[in-house]
Order: C-alpha cells, then structure tokens, then sequence
C-alpha cells in the first residue's frame, strides 16, 4: 500500500477492513465491528504490521475510539495523536509503570462496557447497532506477553490478564474491538481460557507447527494449514481464519512509516474536529434528546 491508495474520505468502523491479497489476487477484507482478533507469528514475520491496518482502518473511522496498548512503544507511537488512550513506556516524571497504565486502561474500559450493558438492558436491546450513533472502540494490544508474563509483579500480570479476558469476553455487545497480537500465544502468555475467545486468527510465519496451530486453533496443521511452512524470507505471508471458519492464504498489505504518517495526520485532524462525544453518557443523552 503506498501513499497514492491512501483513502481520500473517512470510512467506518462497520465497513469491512482491507488486509491483503489472497492466492488469487484478489482482496481480503474482514469486518471488525462484532468481531475480535488474535495475530501470532516470530519476530519479524509481520504481525505488527497487520495490527497496523486494523488500528489504520480504525483511525480513520469517525465512529470509532482507538485504545492503544504497546509494549513496544514504537509500534503503536505513530498513531498517539489519533487515540482515545496510549499505553506505551514508563512515566518517570509520576513513577507510574506502564503496566499499571495498562491496568488502568483497561479497567476504563470495563467500565465503559459496564455502563452501556446497563444502557442496553434498560432499553431491552442486546447489542449496540449502527443506528444508535455509538463510537465503538478498537483496544489494539501489541506484545501481550510483555504485560501479562515480562514485566510487573505476578499480581499485576493477573490483574492484567484477568481484566483483558473480561474485555474480550464482554466487549462484542457494547461495541469493544479487541484486535491483540504476540509472538507465541502459549498459556503462560495467554491463558487457554483467553486464547479460545478470539473468534479471527491471523497466523504468521511460526517456527513449528504447535506454534502455529496455538494461533489457528488445534488440529489445522493435520489439515495442511500452518504457518510452519511459509517461507522465513516471505514477510507478511500468513493464513488468516475468519468468517467462514477455514484459514485462507493471504499476503498482508503493508504500510510504510511514510504512510501512517500521513493516515495519522488525516485523522488527527479529522478527529480535531469532531464533537467531544466520546463518552456513552454523552452520546445517550444527545440520542434521547437531553441537554448535552
């Protein structure tokens, strides 16, 4: 993808999201909205750039919220300006570590779903719908093991890990989007009980076929699907398991620094002037015709 394929207008986070290119040439599109996703792959084999499109996608998305979780820093970083929240690094000037941020975030966020599971109760619908004007919100999470198994105490990393499963669990009525990527989805980094609610899987070049297969789900690789055999050179080449439920063969678009440079400054200047309705009680009040 380069600079010209930039959209020119801003998209929505209910339209399908563009990832690649299949076998045969053709465009691989997935729609988020509802939706959660997991991307596991070695380093280098291009899973953080396909966390990239998702995040692009979204930025560009006036009815969605980015929440940014980034154990890196760098991954994440370019799109600072266009989120609702950014974990990345330590605050040395407050003394706060960035997994008690990331603790923090989260915990917002379950009370954000707290408050429109209320909502939908109360007004007897099940889910959020386009038509309720709702932002959704898309939490990107990069290198989870470095939150849930590297650094912190082991409480924390509980606390974090327990507080990530609810969020995945609960978000899909109240309009959260978990798109979450690590280098090797094991238990010890994300427990079975997590790992199994990821409705997509998008899995890189692995280094066996028990790897690729914590990523897809168990038993592909029999089946002749695992990312064990893609070529260590191929970056971005990957199967994807998404609506229809079988992996499909895909090459990631790629974004160049130059590229979400640009998407970053189209959205931040687009979210600037936007309305500050990012809150559900906001957002309610103005539906149902109460002074905002």
């Amino acid at each position: 993808m380069t600079a010209d394929l930039l959209p020119a207008a801003p998209v929505s986070i209910w339209q399908p999201v563009h990832l690649g290119t299949d076998e045969m040439g053709q465009g691989v599109h997935v729609t988020l909205a509802e939706r959660n996703m997991l991307v596991g792959g070695e380093p280098g084999s291009g899973k953080s750039v396909a966390l990239q499109l998702a995040v692009a996608h979204g930025a560009l998305s006036p009815d969605c919220r980015l929440v940014l979780v980034d154990g890196k820093q760098v991954e994440l970083g370019l799109w600072r300006g266009c989120a609702e929240r950014f974990v990345g690094g330590s605050d040395k000037r407050s003394g706060k570590s960035v997994l008690d941020d990331a603790i923090d975030t989260l915990r917002w966020l379950q009370d954000e779903i707290d408050d429109r599971l209320d909502w939908l109760l109360d007004h007897r619908m099940r889910k959020i719908t386009p038509d309720l004007h709702w932002p959704v919100f898309l939490i990107a999470v990069d290198e989870i093991a470095y939150f849930s198994a590297t650094i912190g105490t082991s409480v924390a990393q509980k606390e974090f890990s327990a507080l990530n499963r609810d969020i995945v669990a609960r978000g899909r009525a109240p309009g959260i989007i978990p798109v979450e990527a690590t280098q090797r989805p094991s238990a010890d980094i994300i427990p079975t009980s997590l790992r199994d609610l990821f409705g997509y899987r998008w899995a890189f070049r692995c280094s066996t076929e028990a790897s690729s297969d914590t990523i897809l789900g168990h038993g592909w690789a029999s089946k002749g699907y695992t990312a064990e055999d893609i070529d260590p050179q191929s970056r971005g080449v990957s199967w994807l398991r998404a609506e229809d439920g079988i992996p499909r063969r895909v090459k990631a678009a790629y974004l160049s620094d130059d590229d979400i440079i640009a998407l970053a400054d189209v959205a931040a200047a687009m979210r600037a002037q936007q309305p500050a309705t990012s809150s559900t009680g906001k957002v309610i009040a103005l539906r149902e015709g109460d002074a905002a």
